[in-house]
């Protein structure tokens, strides 16, 4: 496997992106909008596809959805495994701050600092780095 890309579908894919910029970093690319495709019309303003560039190993795929509500359900979670102790602070701060936290943050058996946290788009995320 080459890599493993998560691909996120939502309501609001703009205000979502911008959030997960804010949150980790990096570079929005390819936005590209429904305006102007006639297999998305009466879409206009959404977003058929994005790409948060957060580094050369991170990338995540974001679209608006087209057809009807997201369901969010708890059958995924995507996991972090972070740099450091500073950078697992300030995503769990962020994230926490109008998300639910499922586990604080705290040191483990496995010798790493873990939390769990679902964001207010109902994304769950889990943190690690290992000390």
């Amino acid at each position: 496997m080459k890599q493993l890309i998560p691909h996120l579908t939502m309501k609001n894919c703009e205000q979502t992106i911008n959030y997960y910029q804010e949150v980790f970093g990096g570079e929005i690319k390819n936005v590209q909008l429904a305006d102007g495709n006639e297999m998305f019309k009466g879409h206009e303003g959404k977003y058929i596809h994005s790409e948060l560039h957060i580094n050369e190993n991170c990338v995540m795929y974001m679209n608006d959805t087209f057809h009807g509500d997201v369901q969010h359900g708890n059958a995924i979670q995507l996991s972090l495994d972070l740099e450091s102790e500073e950078e697992i602070d300030r995503i769990y701060h962020v994230l926490s701050a109008s998300g639910t936290v499922k586990m604080e943050l705290q040191d483990t058996f496995w010798n790493a600092r873990y939390a769990v946290v679902t964001d207010k788009h109902g994304i769950t995320w889990e943190l690690n780095v290992s000390k």
